[in-house]
């Protein structure tokens, strides 16, 4: 049956609604940034750029690295624009525009974020590179969507009643990354672990600048749990939404995290640009080997 107009929306010129792009535009293989800017800072690095569009947060570049098509866009901040993102992204190339209907041939995409994030436990070093083995939600967009199997329920049971999860909250979730595509990016340059993906910034991770968070001690409570023995290593705000909805709608994906700040020893970066330019290199680097 046909989706509806208000189901898949397009604009005047046949392109996906928010994104701005073509079946066609894109590559199977998608770096995510959540930074406009960023889009560039990793395109600069191909042998040729095809495609540049823009629209909103959501910039693309489409361009070809040692023969390899390559897609980077921006997401912006947010699992809520993760969410619109990752189903643009896949009905561009699993829904047939001019029909309205989904494509019997299934087609994989591979997701790649390569993002910012600030460390929990003490011991992990500014400028490092992480990545993410699984993600905890703490933003709640699994649950709008039909899922039939929650990874780690015992996490997700042990979570909430050590952190004392009040439930006012989203109901946290907890997604894997996907290991065959993870296996591209493991080299001694790399750590690995649980990456929490909150729906905020601010007093969502603890920081208090006129509102106080409703619990001072959440960060350290996050860095002293532990289950099976996994433990909590870092913050951000895409991952889980990007491992949920890629697992959901049958896509592999992975994120990369450049350890800017340290939470733990209140420290920061002192150069964040370059490090994050090493994390697009290294990404680059091994997807083209």
């Amino acid at each position: 049956m046909p989706l509806g107009s208000s189901e898949l929306i397009l604009n005047p010129d046949g392109s996906i609604y928010h994104l701005n792009l073509l079946p066609g535009d894109i590559a199977q293989t998608i770096i995510t940034v959540g930074d406009p800017d960023r889009v560039h800072e990793v395109s600069q690095y191909f042998d040729a750029i095809h495609l540049k569009k823009g629209k909103r947060e959501f910039h693309t570049h489409t361009g070809t690295l040692k023969g390899k098509r390559i897609t980077v866009i921006s997401t912006g901040i947010g699992t809520d624009n993760v969410d619109i993102v990752l189903n643009e992204l896949d009905a561009l190339v699993n829904v047939d525009f001019a029909t309205r209907e989904i494509k019997k041939e299934f087609t994989q995409l591979d997701f790649i974020r390569i993002g910012t994030s600030g460390a929990i436990q003490g011991e992990i070093a500014l400028d490092s590179f992480l990545l993410s083995e699984q993600a905890l939600g703490l933003d709640g967009l699994l649950h709008f969507y039909k899922a039939e199997h929650e990874e780690d329920q015992g996490f997700i049971e042990a979570f909430i009643s050590y952190t004392g999860w009040s439930k006012k909250k989203a109901l946290p979730y907890l997604c894997k990354s996907d290991t065959s595509l993870a296996n591209i990016f493991k080299s001694n340059r790399i750590r690995f672990g649980v990456t929490a993906t909150n729906p905020g910034f601010y007093g969502v991770q603890g920081r208090q600048i006129r509102l106080q968070a409703d619990d001072t001690d959440f960060n350290a409570k996050l860095a002293r749990f532990s289950h099976s023995n996994l433990r909590v290593t870092n913050l951000e705000m895409e991952t889980a939404g990007i491992y949920a909805l890629a697992k959901l709608l049958g896509h592999r994906a992975v994120s990369l995290n450049c350890i800017l700040a340290n939470r733990s020893t209140n420290t920061f970066s002192n150069n964040p640009q370059d490090s994050v330019n090493e994390l697009i290199k290294y990404v680059l680097e091994r997807l083209t080997i």
